[in-house]
């Protein structure tokens, strides 16, 4: 009988019971190696083998034999035959080359050559592998004799590695030619895995390509982490070598949880993880099967040659699953989570417990990404009802829980570290998070602001604001009320922007951005004339999360005003995205994962409808592009002037002379007449006809917002205006020419600036430089002299003068850039006035065009 037969046959219990050792339930017994006060010898009945936790004594029942009874293996292998009641074993014939050589007394030679050998070193330094604690040799050009004349002429100048038996001895060799690339060879009759045979205790199996490979990863890895526990690596022989050897001891590891392909990356390495993976998930079935994504035409050694060899345990912690266990499957299925209970009573530190354990959820949760759960956890064991040692401790910060790999290398964490089996732990993971999300549920539903009922205007009041809405003059009435209500200068800006505030009611509305320093009023000019707009009819955003608009109810924004105190808040593109198609598709929708009360993933798609108006803030001009063509710019007076208004207000209101009463009852006054206005179709018969000026920039989407501005001033003149009604029964409005002399008014400053190339505040140090040069009565000038005539930071004044002279307004005339610095000229101080005389003449001259064709065509009643 063979060897191998013996110890298939001779069962380890069998071993034990002979020497009186009685197992546990755990599979544990007190080890008679060493002085064991509790079991530390585990015994695993699978492969017949034996493990102690407190000497480190291992091996199978031939070695339990041969040191309990310390005999010889011979010996040994008699006391095995007698168990099992067979004829004595008669040892195989060793092969010749066996005889012959002997590799454990070999290879410490190649060793030995190795650091002899300056070129050998070099190659391994190159390949960042040089390592005193890996088993490498050098085989020399001359080659290593056996002493029986063998000299390996086929390894000769490669760098050696052992390739072991299950025993651990040095059955064969791998030689990589460091002279000719690429090159490798094995000693005759190949046999033996590099760098050993996996230990029974394995939990994590990593498999490369190469033996180089799987020495890099020996030296640069440590698998010793919360994402990893047990881990060994294991080298194939090319991408077609995956022998019997290999499957045959992968076979037998029963703790083994996950085997990893850490293969090249390239075509061959991922034809090879595909077919590999597969015989390996039919071969064990219980084991998860992963693959490491390597870049392309990267492999192993590679890597840490070109990146820093963090690089590998990074790729490995984000590797990606191919087939899950089975009995990971099947639990899942079976996996009842039952209703649970949190302590919510401090938010930040939410607690959960189910008899065995406590969760402590440090920080909360989240409660706006919902496509997200992630948390820092700290998990402590509980026995009889207290918590244990504080070695029994676990804290993990950032989980995502709804990462199932994630979530499943920290349960395997939490298993080995508390000694408790997975399930328990998998079911209150998900009893945990079933709990969060019912929690991070109403809390949002509680942070929703309450509804607001609307206004109820009395038949008398109702009266007043229609007398009003139908007055002479309703723009300039509108503005004087929209001054007492606090709002101190602005003229034009406020009632632009209280305009387009009503456009919300539109199905195109308008939007508006204000620009301007940091100190020069923007939000206080979007606050004063926010709160003429009725409560229900607005949403204030002080900030603004990546996801945060898609998590409103489905018509929650629809028709809404909506508030962004500071766009810079929102520099995340995928903010600005989501602005952009509330803008101009009125409508987003995101689709993310989330958990049913099984625990199982699907999909759900959020949508928010528009339309909205939004208005917004920014102290960036250039940023904001994309969103700025979409809308209606305005730039804030920074005069001085205006600053005097403002402190003068301030002024008056700390000395109490200010009727705060009376402004509060015209702010409400002009909700009532936003109250009043219906939804009405506008129409602009004189819509062909009207041309903005040409040397607006982007003048299509600039087209379409004058158009629309003025359709919003029609709109505000409803009450003044007959309804129509056209072939299909819609009712209408018509725009009048006052409407659009109105709109022109309002609009010359706005498009004054989508006609200049330059930004508000270079085209205002422009004017100011100009003011100057006429008021000193110069020709030319020196940064020096501006800077302590105008007290403008340098920088900013560097800047100012290199966007001018790059645009062509001013240029260089000379000066000394080490001395006195340039000297520059202004090329025309007229083209500023000349700009704004073409937009007048162009909306002046479209005007008059429209009204005297008007009255050289009589006029044909239509019937309504």
């Amino acid at each position: 009988m063979e060897i191998k037969q013996i110890k298939e046959q001779l069962n380890i219990e069998t071993v034990l019971n002979e020497y009186g050792i009685a197992i546990n339930k755990n599979k544990h017994c007190k080890c008679p190696f060493h002085k064991d006060d509790k079991p530390s010898l585990r015994i695993y009945s699978e492969t017949n083998t034996y493990t102690c936790f407190g000497c480190d004594k291992t091996g199978d029942v031939i070695q339990f034999i041969q040191d309990f009874e310390k005999c010889t293996k011979h010996k040994a292998l008699k006391k095995a035959t007698a168990l099992i009641g067979t004829e004595e074993i008669k040892p195989t014939k060793a092969t010749t080359e066996t005889q012959e050589i002997n590799y454990s007394e070999l290879f410490p030679k190649f060793k030995q050559s190795l650091h002899r050998s300056k070129k050998a070193i070099a190659y391994l330094e190159e390949r960042g592998i040089y390592d005193v604690k890996l088993e490498q040799g050098f085989n020399t050009s001359t080659g290593l004799s056996t002493g029986n004349g063998t000299q390996f002429k086929q390894l000769k100048n490669c760098i050696i590695y052992p390739l072991k038996d299950q025993g651990n001895n040095i059955v064969s060799l791998y030689g990589r030619n460091i002279a000719k690339a690429g090159t490798h060879y094995y000693t005759a009759n190949r046999k033996g895995l590099y760098p050993n045979y996996p230990t029974a205790e394995t939990k994590t199996l990593i498999l490369t390509e190469s033996v180089i490979d799987s020495a890099t990863l020996l030296k640069y890895t440590n698998y010793q982490t919360p994402a990893l526990s047990q881990v060994e690596v294991l080298a194939l022989y090319g991408t077609n070598g995956l022998t019997e050897e290999h499957t045959e001891a992968v076979s037998h590891l029963n703790q083994l949880q996950e085997i990893i392909l850490f293969f090249d990356g390239d075509k061959a390495g991922n034809e090879a993880i595909e077919k590999h993976s597969k015989t390996l998930n039919e071969l064990l079935p219980n084991v998860i099967i992963s693959k490491v994504n390597t870049p392309e035409d990267e492999d192993v050694n590679s890597l840490v040659q070109s990146h820093e060899p963090t690089i590998l345990e990074h790729l490995i912690n984000d590797r990606e699953i191919l087939f899950s266990s089975i009995e990971k499957k099947k639990e899942s299925e079976s996996l009842a989570v039952s209703e649970v209970e949190l302590n919510t009573e401090n938010p930040e530190y939410i607690i959960y417990e189910n008899g065995s354990l406590q969760i402590a959820v440090l920080g909360g949760v989240n409660l706006f990404s919902l496509d997200k759960l992630k948390v820092t956890l700290r998990i402590t064991k509980i026995v009889e009802g207290r918590s244990v040692s504080p070695i029994y401790n676990i804290r993990q910060s950032n989980l995502d829980l709804y990462n199932d790999d994630s979530v499943d290398k920290f349960i395997r964490k939490v298993a080995e570290r508390l000694e408790l089996g997975t399930r328990e732990i998998q079911i209150s993971i998900a009893e945990l998070i079933n709990g969060l999300e019912e929690y991070r549920l109403e809390q949002v539903e509680l942070q929703k602001p309450n509804k607001v009922e609307s206004r109820q205007l009395t038949e008398k009041r109702k009266q007043q604001v229609i007398d009003f809405l139908q007055s002479k003059d309703l723009l300039r009435r509108t503005n004087e009320l929209i001054g007492k209500t606090g709002m101190v200068g602005e003229e034009n800006n406020r009632l632009l922007m209280f305009l387009v505030f009503t456009s919300r009611l539109r199905e195109q509305p308008l939007h508006i951005i204000s620009l301007g320093a940091s100190g020069t009023g923007k939000t206080y000019l979007q606050e004063k004339i926010s709160e003429l707009i009725p409560e229900e009819h607005k949403l204030e955003i002080t900030a603004l999360s990546e996801n945060a608009l898609y998590y409103f109810d489905r018509t929650e924004l629809k028709n809404k005003l909506v508030l962004i105190e500071d766009l810079d808040g929102a520099q995340d593109e995928k903010i600005l995205y989501a602005i952009r198609e509330l803008m101009s598709k009125k409508r987003i929708s995101k689709t993310i994962p989330i958990k049913d009360a099984k625990g199982n993933l699907k999909t759900v798609t959020l949508q928010v409808e528009g339309p909205i108006c939004l208005t917004g803030t920014t102290t960036k001009e250039r940023i904001y592009e994309d969103n700025a063509n979409r809308s209606l710019l305005i730039y804030l007076d920074n005069s001085k002037a205006h600053k005097n208004q403002i402190m003068e207000y301030q002024q008056n209101l700390s000395a109490g002379t200010i009727n705060k009463h009376k402004e509060e009852e015209i702010k409400t006054f002009l909700q009532d007449v936003q109250l009043l206005l219906e939804k009405v179709k506008v129409r602009n018969p004189f819509a062909t006809k009207l041309n903005i000026p040409d040397t607006v920039f982007k003048p299509l989407r600039t087209n379409t917002h004058y158009l629309s501005f003025i359709e919003t001033v029609t709109f505000y003149h409803q009450y003044q205006r007959e309804r129509k009604k056209d072939e299909q029964g819609n009712y209408y409005i018509e725009t009048t020419l006052e409407d659009i002399e109105e709109a022109n008014k309002l609009l010359k400053d706005v498009l004054l600036a989508k006609s200049d190339e330059l930004t508000k505040a270079c085209r205002d140090f422009l004017e100011i430089l100009k003011a100057y040069i006429k008021r000193e009565e110069k020709e030319s000038f020196y940064a020096k002299e501006l800077r302590a005539s105008l007290r403008i930071n340098p920088k900013t004044l560097s800047r100012y003068l290199s966007d001018l002279s790059r645009y062509g307004y001013i240029k260089i005339i000379g000066g000394n850039p080490r001395s006195t610095g340039y000297e520059y000229e202004i090329l025309n101080s007229e083209e500023y006035n000349q700009l704004k005389a073409n937009i007048q003449t162009a909306l002046d001259e479209a005007l008059a065009n429209i009204k005297e064709e008007c009255l050289s065509t009589p006029v044909v009643p239509q019937l309504s």
